[in-house]
């Protein structure tokens, strides 16, 4: 009797880079039978290699493709070899891991506030997407205007882009400048991801404006 052959469903091949920006890229696998709800990450390693990263999910739920959005760190060692992929390399995912997601319990009731710096929009993106009729309002922090990933995948006025290096935005500035100007209406509830010191600048500017912490959600890259 032959033994039952284990099929490791962990490998992924590449189907496509699709590159933003000359180091910002989306990476897309074959979505197979993933399932993830969207706010969560994956741990991502190329085969062969002895290192894994964390990226946030791109993609929305139901899409036919998984997608993380990656940016190339100058001098890294892992994100370099990941844009340098080509199509049909194989990948290997594990997860979903992580509770960062939308509020189920605030999901009609309230206005949901996208804060991200960079590729901390990657969760945002896939919870839009995921949630058709979503009332929500999408603040992303950048230093340059062509950092804007998709921004045309947002409806129209609801993705409000603060550059600090260029002037062709909606605020010039860093969105933490931006957010100590704005008003929000009472009833909102916020979702901040990017890197750690814009969160706890955030945090703290939101806690003046008088939200507490069971209004803000927080996903944190070091």
């Amino acid at each position: 009797m032959k033994p039952e052959v284990q099929l490791n469903t962990n490998y992924y091949k590449v189907q496509n880079i699709k590159n933003l920006t000359e180091s910002t890229f989306v990476l897309q696998l074959p979505k197979s039978r993933f399932k993830f709800e969207s706010g969560q990450h994956i741990s991502l390693s190329i085969s062969g290699d002895y290192q894994s990263r964390e990226y946030s999910i791109y993609s929305a739920e139901d899409d036919e493709h998984l997608e993380v959005l990656v940016k190339e760190v100058d001098g890294g060692y892992f994100s370099p070899k990941l844009k340098h992929l080509k199509e049909g390399d194989m990948v290997e995912v594990h997860g979903p891991f992580g509770r960062f997601s939308l509020d189920a319990q605030k999901r009609d009731s309230h206005k949901h506030i996208f804060i991200a710096s960079g590729t901390g929009i990657a969760p945002f993106h896939s919870m839009v997407k995921s949630n058709p009729g979503l009332d929500y309002q999408v603040i992303h922090g950048v230093r340059h205007t062509n950092e804007a990933y998709e921004r045309e995948e947002y409806e129209n006025g609801k993705y409000f882009l603060c550059t600090s290096r260029d002037t062709d935005s909606d605020f010039h500035g860093r969105l933490t400048a931006y957010l100590k100007e704005a008003e929000f209406d009472k009833n909102s509830c916020f979702y901040l991801c990017g890197n750690s010191d814009m969160i706890f600048d955030a945090m703290e500017i939101l806690k003046e404006k008088g939200f507490s912490r069971d209004d803000v959600n927080v996903e944190v890259y070091f």
